[in-house]
């Protein structure tokens, strides 16, 4: 609404607008809107027709606004951003997840909108993976380059980190990001015996990344093949597109993540119009 700077003047009456879909598509942001009127437009009513996550076609109206005209003008815009982008980030994500088989769709931390992104992608029938760093330990590159820098010693990336973490605390969501067949044999064993020792039972995220459907085949097999597989789950990343979904679903993995669901995304093309101007 700040973007706005107070809407600009409106002719103000008593009227009824309806928010109309020009596509098919999944609802989304009907919390963010009631939030919306609450804060900017508490004289104006909301009557949904339909309710998140629900199922919408063109031509259908999915709430109509009662209240002043200068209100629902100076939130229009707002109110129509908001339901689009979120719309068609749920919508889009249904599409993935319905091209899936056996497997799961879930968004990264790469996202313009926050929280927002997230809850579009959960209600179009992805996961959120993580909703900020601190819902789980993640091990990437960088994390690996930064503890040999501060060691500043030549040592396997993944084994000492692995070793170091806090199960206890940490073990119900550990992500590790390996790059190889060999080091995902390595982090799942040593995650493996490290269980064992503590009667532990959680499996670690491994973060297939840039492997690619073929490779993440192979990996999975070797795994398998030791007897490994089920103390992890399997997550491919990278390069993730539509067009590789039907490959991925017979790799073997648990799900893949992807910032496809949710950045670039069309918004679902929604209007706004007043009916009438006496209640």
């Amino acid at each position: 609404m700040a973007d706005e700077r107070g809407g600009g003047e409106a002719v103000s009456t008593v009227v009824i607008a309806r928010i109309i879909t020009k596509q098919d598509g999944v609802l989304c942001g009907i919390p963010v809107i009631e939030r919306l009127l609450e804060r900017h437009c508490q004289a104006v009513i909301a009557d949904w027709n339909f309710s998140e996550g629900e199922s919408i076609s063109i031509g259908n109206s999915i709430v109509e606004l009662h209240g002043d005209s200068a209100e629902i003008l100076r939130i229009e815009r707002t109110a129509l951003n908001v339901l689009g982008r979120m719309s068609g980030i749920a919508s889009f994500t249904a599409n993935w997840v319905s091209k899936v088989d056996g497997i799961a769709i879930a968004c990264t931390r790469k996202t313009e909108w926050g929280l927002l992104d997230k809850w579009a992608v959960h209600i179009g029938g992805g996961l959120t993976h993580r909703l900020d760093r601190s819902d789980a330990i993640m091990l990437k590159e960088n994390d690996f380059a930064a503890q040999q820098e501060r060691d500043g010693i030549d040592m396997t990336k993944s084994t000492n980190m692995i070793e170091n973490i806090d199960l206890d605390l940490n073990a119900h969501f550990t992500v590790v990001e390996v790059d190889d067949e060999k080091m995902a044999i390595e982090v799942a064993t040593i995650w493996k015996h490290r269980q064992i020792d503590r009667n532990g039972s959680e499996r670690v995220v491994l973060l297939l990344d840039n492997m690619g459907p073929e490779l993440a085949k192979k990996c999975v097999q070797s795994l398998e093949r030791l007897s490994l597989d089920d103390w992890c789950i399997l997550e491919g990343s990278g390069g993730v597109n539509y067009e590789s979904l039907q490959n991925w679903s017979t790799s073997g993995v648990d799900l893949v993540s992807t910032s496809a669901i949710n950045r670039g995304v069309a918004p679902l093309d929604l209007s706004m119009l007043i009916i009438t101007e006496d209640m």
